[in-house]
């Protein structure tokens, strides 16, 4: 990784974690056999990239955008608008994902142009604005992106859980088109977090460190601030479009909740805060834990929920009820924010031992 980016994790047991959470990704497919597993790891994969390219503007670039689950879906109405309209082949794909990168950079760009030379507040509100105009335009355009029902399509058939690939691969287990749906999601994912890497070690990614802490005296030293902020803004934009293009293409289906709502702008703050802003590497770990309790916390507050109650200890069940996990996931998160303030990246990177 730090031959490729050059951008190690720096500290050891920041790498181990990071190492972990690969590796448990890469053979996700094998070690964990159900369609949930499955979709938790491939939710991991989709989200960090999606963290990721925003903790590029607020991380790195200081800039507080609310209209980052309009780029992701933009990139996931653009493959199922064009599977839908052309049908299930690789032209469809590459043909909806090229408009979709197409469509966001151009907003990218407008926005950061007249947006981004008003102060941080004002330009999160105008973001803030043009997402929400753009979610009631997908959920009104009924005949293009299927309104409040959304889109659903086929893909090719290669990426088809019908598809038979192998037919008992390694540790058992069958290789068939949802394996290899996931190893896209990972490879892509994968693949465009490296370039995200090296794009904050590039000259280019310290100008924006620069801006971020002292813009006064960037633009004494002769750096465009708003040029910028500006083109860290589209590269953001396009990589969560391509976010949002591998996350159609695994549910093969799209629509206002999955790609456009509020609450998942809150949940991308979240697993920032979580793993550490200015990082990158906090976006994989945010996205982990983020994802995984949400996924799994209820579960285990049901567990601890009907074994306390066995022991005879019902007031002390009632708190882990779990109906009131999200109860329990806001505690957490503020305990997380309380401890780590700097995220589970920085508590790592800060920690003395070698």
């Amino acid at each position: 990784m730090m031959i490729l980016s050059g951008n190690p994790p720096r500290g050891k047991l920041l790498t181990g974690l990071v190492v972990l959470v690969v590796g448990l990704l890469a053979l996700a497919p094998f070690l964990f056999p159900g369609s949930k597993p499955l979709n938790v790891a491939a939710k991991i994969c989709v989200y960090a990239l999606l963290v990721a390219s925003y903790d590029l503007l607020l991380g790195y670039a200081g800039i507080v955008s609310f209209a980052h689950t309009m780029f992701y879906g933009v990139g996931a109405y653009g493959v199922a608008i064009a599977l839908h309209a052309l049908g299930a082949s690789w032209f469809a794909v590459f043909a909806g994902l090229g408009a979709a990168l197409a469509v966001a950079g151009a907003l990218a760009l407008l926005i950061g142009l007249f947006s981004l030379r008003v102060q941080t507040i004002f330009f999160a509100m105008v973001t803030l604005a043009v997402a929400s105009a753009f979610a009631v335009l997908a959920s009104q355009l009924s005949w293009l992106t299927g309104g409040e029902d959304g889109r659903t399509f086929s893909v090719p058939q290669a990426l088809r859980p019908g598809f038979q690939l192998i037919d008992s691969g390694a540790f058992g287990g069958a290789a068939n088109g949802r394996t290899l749906a996931y190893y896209l999601v990972f490879g892509v994912a994968a693949v465009l977090f490296l370039a995200l890497l090296r794009i904050v070690e590039s000259p280019f990614g310290r100008v924006l460190q620069a801006i971020r802490e002292n813009p006064f005296r960037a633009e004494a030293l002769g750096y465009r601030i708003v040029v910028h902020r500006t083109a860290a803004n589209v590269l953001a934009a396009l990589f969560a479009a391509c976010a949002g293009a591998l996350n159609a293409l695994w549910l093969r289906y799209t629509g206002p909740d999955t790609t456009l709502s509020f609450s998942i702008m809150l949940d991308i703050l979240v697993m920032v805060v979580i793993g550490g802003m200015g990082t990158l590497y906090g976006a994989i770990v945010g996205a982990a834990v983020f994802v995984l309790a949400q996924n799994y916390l209820q579960a285990l507050m049901g567990v601890a929920f009907g074994a306390i109650n066995k022991a005879g200890l019902p007031l002390v069940a009632g708190f882990l009820n779990p109906d009131r996990w999200l109860l329990w996931l806001g505690v957490l998160f503020i305990l997380s924010v309380y401890f780590f303030p700097t995220g589970v990246v920085g508590r790592l990177r800060a920690d003395p031992k070698p």
